[in-house]
């Protein structure tokens, strides 16, 4: 598969190798069944909003467009004709030779929703248009898909947009903005006879737009969906269930989802219906939730915030298009750039590891609209449609479409580092990689340029959730230099292996990296590594970092004897932050090496609650004022900071402690207390990440320029615990080893 996007957030856990001959990966990781690689797929010029795939293998889309063009084909380049409606062949993605023309006489034609008859010989149209190819209709018609002609017998007048449509073998369901369907009074709801378009008596009358009309599989009910806040009188929010014959109330939704929030998509399978919903406002709810079909109560539901448009089953796992960008309220990625294909079992709300992905594209924008499925020539196929231009980072406008098979994308090749700290063995570290429809991955240690791996384990991991694995080779003698590679494997796809990484085994305990150790850090980035994307942990909790936008690698000459290189940040972007979330920690002490001669100042380390971007929630920060001086701070009912006399940006390596405990917080230079306040005991409390290099700084005293800190930064640790100062000039002083 295509990589999703590359600036990718990390996240919570860590992971150590297993045995070696653990089990290997296997392609998709079960219950997907899908792989995340696009295939090639003829466009719209314009949004999708509507599919229905047949089961002959015939995708039908429609929306606001008026063309259709070739894969990879720019826009305004080898189109062809399509006015809101094209039909495609779904095993090649390139259409077929059924063609329609949907228009009206004034104001923008759109077809907003398609559904096929059970037998397959009707296409059902609705949305915003005033005939088909030619012929008068009124906002729905009806397709003889055998001829590609619209129906004659079928024509009702509907006053105004249809946005969603069902069928049974004798009923149509109709949802939208309209009060009347053949001249009587029907709002946002209506059924008419699949034989002649005639009104029947069906009544689901709501308040406000309806966006989703889905019959229940025992043929009984019909579940209702949208903007509106009553039905047929009765409260019930966004949702109902009505009898499929009468209209009447099976199960009203008061107060289910919240005011701010709409249904605006419905689907089912054997046992459930599920919701995709969108909010506006505070308080939203914009997630995906599955409802028992025996007694209509909620199964699960979860609380991804960005907006969700389109649900589809298949083979246990519900489907979803939407822009989510911030899941950590359910354990999932925390508040990043958007994500718009998702998967999570019906059973159970936790992420799949899919991640197939497309932009916002046009229109609202808000990426993906619409999802249907089909079987051809042995294969299934899943077709999305929506406002999107771009499909796992390539251009591709309006559709694109995912197979059960071949998975032919390799997992990203693993970033690697070693750490001789200890004598007489070599550990050799790397950050878990991600392969965009694959959770557990196999990774292969090779030694010294062999073909044989020397160690194999498997490792889980997602986007957001990276953590680091370790293998210690001990088969080793001091004073030998070895080489070590990686290649990692989901089972069927093998990445390159990683450039290869050397070290000579240490004599001796170095002492600096062994006292920070044992004076219990629970995080120690060294940033000895060549070339890569992430900060190994030294540390036993394997709390690794992610670095962003590209930090210069093996600054020298480094803080402290025995260590290799530092790192260099740019003061405009550049900072690291920790794959795990942590909670507030009421205790701790931080800890690091600066260099530098900016006067724009700058966060050197700090923890905040997001990572992909500055947090809105930040404190427990060491920074930098443009005149030198440091700035540690905490907030606590205020910002509660302490700052130095002295400047330290004169190009000199300097020694950086911050500490919080039951005696204040304090902060030391080059193994000397500076500043202090014995008062300052709490600071706030949420769950974050430690973050190194950057992040916010609005409204603290003393404010920097800059966000961002420019210049080198080593040997970084994180404590649980106050560190004494006599442990801190303790460090110090070992800093010539």
């Amino acid at each position: 598969m295509r990589a999703a996007s590359a600036a990718l957030c990390l996240f919570a856990g860590a992971l150590t190798a297993t045995a070696a001959g653990a089990s290997p990966a296997a392609a998709l990781t079960s219950p997907v069944s899908i792989t995340a690689d696009d295939l090639t797929t003829w466009q719209t010029n314009g949004i999708v909003w509507s599919l229905a795939a047949a089961d002959n293998g015939v995708v039908y889309a429609g929306g606001t467009f008026s063309t259709v063009r070739p894969p990879e084909a720019a826009a305004g380049t080898s189109e062809q004709p399509a006015v809101n409606f094209a039909a495609f062949d779904a095993a090649t993605g390139a259409p077929t030779g059924c063609s329609l023309s949907f228009t009206m006489a004034s104001g923008t034609a759109t077809v907003r929703a398609l559904v096929l008859s059970p037998d397959g010989g009707t296409l059902y149209a609705g949305g915003q248009f005033g005939a088909v190819n030619g012929e008068g209709v009124s906002n729905v018609a009806a397709i003889d898909t055998a001829t590609c002609t619209p129906r004659q017998d079928f024509k009702i007048s509907v006053s105004a947009t249809v946005r969603a449509l069902d069928a049974t073998a004798d009923t149509v369901y109709l949802g939208g903005d309209f009060n009347s369907v053949g001249g009587q009074t029907r709002n946002k709801f209506a059924a008419v006879t699949a034989a002649g378009a005639g009104l029947l008596p069906w009544t689901a009358n709501a308040d406000e737009v309806a966006r989703a009309v889905q019959v229940t599989p025992d043929g009984q009910h019909v579940a209702l969906g949208g903007d509106f806040f009553t039905v047929n009188g009765t409260t019930s929010h966004a949702l109902a269930v009505v009898d499929a014959t009468t209209g009447a109330l099976t199960r009203s939704y008061p107060g289910f989802i919240p005011n701010t929030s709409t249904v605006q998509d419905l689907t089912t399978d054997a046992t459930g219906l599920y919701t995709a919903n969108e909010g506006t406002g505070g308080g939203v709810f914009d997630g995906r939730i599955a409802i028992d079909l025996d007694d209509y109560q909620q199964r699960w539901r979860d609380t991804c915030l960005g907006a969700t448009q389109a649900v589809l089953v298949h083979s246990g796992v519900l489907y979803s298009g939407s822009h989510a960008h911030d899941c950590s309220s359910m354990g999932g990625f925390p508040d990043q750039p958007r994500k718009h294909l998702l998967a999570q079992s019906v059973d159970d709300p936790t992420l799949l590891p899919w991640f197939p992905d497309t932009n916002d594209g046009i229109g609202e924008p808000v990426g993906p609209r619409v999802m249907a499925q089909t079987d051809k020539g042995g294969r299934h196929y899943l077709w999305v449609g929506g406002e999107f231009t771009t499909v796992n980072g390539s251009g591709q406008q309006g559709l694109t479409r995912f197979a059960d098979g071949p998975d032919t994308g390799a997992p990203w090749v693993p970033n690697v580092s070693l750490s001789t700290v200890a004598p007489g063995r070599i550990d050799v570290n790397w950050q878990t990689s991600f392969d965009t429809d694959d959770g557990e991955l196999t990774y292969r240690i090779y030694k010294d340029g062999a073909s044989t791996p020397v160690h194999t384990t498997t490792g889980y991991s997602l986007f957001w959730d990276r953590p680091q694995l370790k293998w210690t080779d001990t088969d080793v003698a001091v004073g030998e230099t070895h080489s070590y590679r990686i290649s990692v494997s989901d089972g069927t796809n093998t990445s390159a292996k990683s450039a290869a990484q050397s070290a000579t085994v240490a004599g001796a305990t170095e002492r600096y990296p062994a006292r920070v150790l044992s004076d219990g850090a629970s995080l120690y980035w060294r940033y000895d590594e060549g070339t890569s994307t992430f900060a190994s942990d030294t540390t036993g909790g394997l709390n690794n970092g992610f670095l962003r936008n590209a930090p210069a690698y093996q600054q020298t000459p480094a803080a402290v004897a025995g260590d290799s290189t530092a790192i260099g940040f740019d003061g405009a972007a550049e900072y690291a932050y920790s794959n795990r979330q942590h909670p507030q920690p009421t205790r701790f002490s931080v800890e690091t090496w600066i260099k530098t001669t900016t006067n724009r100042g700058g966060k050197i380390i700090g923890f905040g609650n997001l990572t992909m971007q500055n947090s809105t929630r930040f404190d427990k920060h060491v920074y930098m004022a443009n005149d030198g001086r440091l700035v540690f701070g905490v907030y606590s009912g205020g910002r509660r900071t302490i700052t130095t006399s002295g400047a330290y940006n004169d190009g000199n390596w300097h020694h950086v402690v911050a500490t919080q405990g039951t005696g204040g917080i304090a902060l030391y230079v080059d193994g000397q207390l500076r500043a202090s306040n014995f008062l300052y005991t709490a600071n706030e409390n949420y769950p974050g990440y430690w973050r190194v290099g950057g992040d916010n700084l609005t409204n603290w005293a003393n404010r920097p320029t800059s966000n961002f800190f420019a210049g080198q930064i080593d040997e970084t640790a994180v404590y649980p615990t106050a560190l004494t100062s006599s442990q801190i000039s303790a460090h110090y002083a070992l800093r010539t080893g």
